[in-house]
């Protein structure tokens, strides 16, 4: 599409970008699959090794007081929440999720920083396979490259919100 107005888009180029990764350990094999698969996709577009820094959690609970913390330290440009949680038979599954969500949410609203929300919220362990490099694509590195647009969106929005 082609208009006669100023256009920013971001990129996935994470080069240069300083990563911070919040990885619960609860269902860990899916946890580790949504964390390699970030981890490989931000290198694969410029990150340098030393550049990611992962923070693992207990569970995804937890994923929102160290991701809000990093966002605070402005260490980070880039955030990127991995977790999953699995539908039980209580209604913990609704309680986690909720304030999983909401806390992640509270620091992409801030409005500073790319976050990428790689909380899988699903019913069977079949479903978080399939969102780890199956059937419905990888979601450890499409919330990794969703915050880096995000962050380098932001970053091209500074000198025209300086100039207003």
């Amino acid at each position: 599409m082609s208009l006669d107005v100023p256009s920013l888009e971001g990129t996935v180029n994470a080069a240069g970008l300083r990563i911070g990764i919040v990885a619960a350990r609860f269902n860990e094999a899916i946890t580790n699959a949504l964390t390699e698969g970030a981890v490989e996709a931000l290198k694969t577009h410029g990150a340098a090794d030393e550049s990611i820094t992962i923070v693992r959690v207990a569970g995804a609970l937890e994923i929102g007081t160290i991701a809000q913390r990093m966002a605070k330290s402005q260490t980070y440009d880039v955030i990127v929440c991995l977790g999953c949680v699995i539908r039980g038979g209580t209604a913990h599954f609704d309680y986690v999720c909720q304030g999983a969500m909401n806390a992640i949410n509270h620091i992409a609203e801030r409005g500073d920083i790319g976050v990428g929300n790689g909380v899988l919220t699903v019913d069977t362990l079949k479903q978080a396979q399939a969102r780890t490099g199956g059937a419905h694509g990888h979601k450890g590195a499409e919330a990794a490259l969703t915050a880096v647009e995000v962050a380098l969106a932001l970053k091209n929005l500074e000198p025209m919100v300086e100039s207003a």
